[in-house]
């Protein structure tokens, strides 16, 4: 019962890791603009992976996509590839857990069969979970390096000069999150397997040795004979002809006591 609770937890756990990262990919802030000690508060602008947008105070929003790749920071694509990998291998393993569920009978899938699965399972969602915080984790140390930048190019001069410095977006958060729980729903997955592989059985032989005449074996198979069963007829004629052709030696020998 607790390798199922196990398994359960671990695929529910790592479907809502999986879940996350989606979201945290589509998702546009990824960088906020940073308000702090910025007197102009009518136009707010957060980035995305995708696009970057705009928001006035009237409430009119305008995003505008990336419509170049090459011309992107390396960093950037980087995260990009970590973040799709992830999702990837967290669809590939969410599919595979669904058959490999104890709860779940497919035909004579055999209990080993479905340890390997779940074993596999767990694997990806732990590759697809570290995908995650690692990209994430990049595109934040690159926010922190740049929001350094512009804080000391900022106050170099006599007067200081604006600049937009953006700081954390609520997708990094989700990013962090949904990446622990996909690592930990598949550490779940893996433990589970362990409880789902079959015991192996030792068998120690005895060898039986047939003491004293009660068990005799014939040479035809399968056939085991008792030593209580009856003689054949023929060997006990045998025997009477053997005791008669005796006797009949000992009489024609004469003795002493024939002329008596």
């Amino acid at each position: 019962m607790s390798t199922t609770v196990c398994q359960v937890m671990g695929f529910v756990v790592s479907s809502l890791g999986f879940a996350g990262c989606i979201a945290a990919t589509g998702m546009d802030m990824w960088s906020t603009q940073d308000l702090y000690d910025n007197p102009v508060t009518a136009v707010f602008q957060y980035q995305g992976l995708w696009r970057s947008c705009m928001r006035q105070s009237s409430g009119f929003t305008e995003c505008r996509p990336y419509f170049t790749i090459l011309g992107l920071p390396a960093m950037f694509q980087a995260v990009r590839a970590l973040m799709i990998v992830g999702i990837v291998l967290g669809a590939l393993g969410l599919l595979v857990s669904i058959f490999a569920l104890k709860c779940i009978r497919i035909g004579n899938m055999e209990d080993s069969a479905k340890a390997n699965m779940t074993l596999t399972s767990g694997v990806m969602f732990i590759v697809a979970g570290l995908c995650a915080v690692v990209g994430v984790s990049v595109f934040a140390n690159m926010l922190v390096t740049n929001f350094w930048m512009s804080t000391a190019s900022m106050y170099q001069g006599m007067m200081p000069s604006l600049q937009s410095r953006y700081t954390f977006g609520s997708a990094l958060f989700v990013g962090w999150v949904a990446g622990g729980l996909a690592f930990v729903g598949g550490i779940m997955m893996c433990i589970a397997c362990r409880g789902l592989m079959p015991k192996e059985t030792h068998y120690k032989t005895v060898s039986y040795n047939a003491s004293g005449r009660n068990i005799s074996y014939k040479t035809g198979p399968y056939k085991v004979g008792s030593g209580y069963e009856p003689e054949p007829k023929n060997k006990k004629t045998s025997t009477y002809d053997e005791n008669a052709r005796s006797e009949d030696g000992r009489r024609s020998y004469p003795s002493k006591y024939d002329y008596v």
